[in-house]
């Protein structure tokens, strides 16, 4: 979850909505209280912070992050004004990974949240992913359906990764393209047909899992 802390609503809506598409889940407030309010709710991975709101300033705002326990190793990008030196100064001193200049462009919005997601992620992240009948060791790279180990592709794993660390939620294929062959991948959404269609064929019964939503794309939902 990506928080998005900006006070003009057309950029704030903006912003989610270009995380969203290159999926990431995402939700905007538009002051310090609506933010407090939501991180007493959920712990993000990454706060996109302006520094010019109404009341509590960004600067504030990042200062206060920095001086909790619960908040202190969020990640946090803050969005300056052009020629705000200052700013940009007074908040990397206080703790913030990384800082994009208004007005700047959506594209470079999301390449700095994943740039600092990566620089910013525990050393050691492995994890095993369980559905069903379907286990994924992130450490060891391994994928084990009912039992039987499966030999996958590195594209063919990337989609189960991402389809099992989020189980139910929808993608449309833009998203997949996006999230497993990037952003400047040049090529027809029928890669992500083919692909799903040989994963389920691998996995055997627990292909299953992988659901087609007419329409919109897939997701992963494990059969009791």
């Amino acid at each position: 979850m990506i928080f998005c802390v900006e006070d003009d609503n057309a950029i704030r809506e903006l912003m989610i909505y270009t995380l969203t598409s290159a999926g990431f889940a995402a939700s905007g407030f538009g002051s310090a209280d609506e933010l407090y309010a939501a991180l007493k709710q959920e712990q993000p991975q990454l706060i996109m912070l302006d520094i010019m709101l109404p009341g509590e300033d960004g600067i504030a705002i990042l200062k206060n992050l920095r001086g909790r326990a619960a908040t202190a190793n969020i990640p946090v990008i803050m969005a300056t004004a052009k020629g705000a030196e200052y700013d940009k100064v007074i908040g990397l001193d206080l703790g913030a990974d990384d800082y994009l200049t208004k007005p700047f462009g959506m594209m470079e919005m999301v390449s700095r949240v994943r740039a600092v997601l990566r620089r910013t992620a525990p050393k050691d992240t492995a994890k095993v992913l369980q559905a069903g009948d379907l286990t994924l060791n992130t450490g060891e790279h391994t994928v084990f359906a009912g039992g039987r180990r499966v030999q996958l592709t590195l594209k063919e794993y990337e989609l189960l990764q991402l389809f099992m660390a989020n189980p139910g939620l929808v993608f449309t294929r833009d998203q997949l393209l996006s999230s497993v062959w990037g952003e400047g991948y040049v090529g027809e959404t029928r890669t992500v047909d083919v692909h799903i269609a040989t994963l389920r064929t691998k996995l055997g019964a627990c292909g299953d899992y992988i659901e087609t939503v007419r329409g919109v794309g897939y997701r992963l939902e494990a059969k009791s």
